[in-house]
């Protein structure tokens, strides 16, 4: 069973330049078209739920909805990605295509598959967006790692946009961070065994690099194979990233946080899905361990 997270090497970041953006970062949460959310207690496709994609696991971000009403759910695009752990070229490495069925677990290990608790299907993926669009700005290539997989309409009364244990998003984060600021994620790798205990991760943002693109972090513990696509958000409960790297050097053990309002303008302005934007939590952001 694959359960990817992009290794970040020491010779990978030698390609990053101050290339400008092409992304502008996107506009502040819009409310959302649906208003009828399952229960956040009760709710079992929400962020942090595991995500299958033909056996690699990965973890859920946060909600979406496009102009039409439609649902989706968020997760890093190396998770559907056929290459190798440290391809993190996100304009040249190998993707499954549009279309691709994914599934929403329950209780994945290394032991059990866990229960399926929903289907989806992948309908937008950063990757395979610059690929078709030629893009050459490095910094989005190095780090442009989102993809949203469309939740099945039998599936959709099963959703809740809340993260478990921290509450939120509460909006999306535009500013970035600086380094010294808090984070906070929820990871669901199936290499801890089920252990909820290990999920919840508060840290501390190292700043910023890529022209914005991204954030390295450091977390306890930190993210593992299978909490790639995780989401992490700031110190006020704005939804600020999606898990996209561990890193072996220089910051080992640290991981690479792609910045969300870069990858959602990206999404916004040349992606597929009309009217796309972040869905707030329906539980109030509650930082406490």
């Amino acid at each position: 069973m694959r359960t990817p997270t992009k290794v970040l090497t020491l010779a990978s970041t030698a390609v990053l330049t101050a290339a400008v953006a092409t992304a502008t970062p996107a506009a502040a949460v819009e409310e959302p078209s649906r208003t009828a959310w399952a229960p956040a207690e009760t709710a079992q496709i929400h962020p942090g739920v595991q995500m299958y994609t033909e056996g690699a696991q990965c973890t859920a971000n946060f909600v979406y909805e496009d102009g039409s009403g439609a649902t989706y759910v968020g997760y890093a695009a190396h998770c559907a990605g056929t290459g190798e752990a440290t391809d993190t070229n996100g304009c040249d490495a190998a993707s499954l295509p549009l279309g691709t069925r994914v599934s929403f677990v329950e209780g994945g290990s290394l032991v059990t598959g866990g229960t399926t608790v929903g289907e989806g299907t992948l309908a937008y993926s950063s990757w395979l967006t610059m690929q078709q669009r030629g893009e050459t700005d490095e910094n989005a290539c190095a780090y442009n790692d989102l993809a949203l997989v469309e939740v099945d309409a039998a599936d959709v009364g099963k959703v809740n946009p809340s993260v478990p244990f921290w509450g939120g998003p509460v909006a999306l984060n535009t500013a970035g961070t600086a380094a010294g600021d808090t984070v906070y994620s929820y990871g669901n790798s199936s290499l801890r065994g089920g252990v909820e205990a290990l999920s919840p991760k508060q840290g501390t943002s190292l700043g910023t690099e890529g022209e914005g693109w991204s954030h390295p972090v450091y977390t306890v513990t930190p993210g593992v194979p299978g909490d790639s696509g995780s989401a992490f958000l700031d110190a006020e409960g704005n939804a600020l990233g999606t898990l996209s790297t561990l890193a072996i050097a220089p910051l080992a053990g640290s991981n690479g946080v792609g910045d969300l309002a870069h990858e959602l303008g990206y999404a916004q302005q040349h992606g597929p899905l009309s009217g796309l934007r972040l869905v707030p939590g329906t539980e109030p952001f509650s930082p406490v361990l």
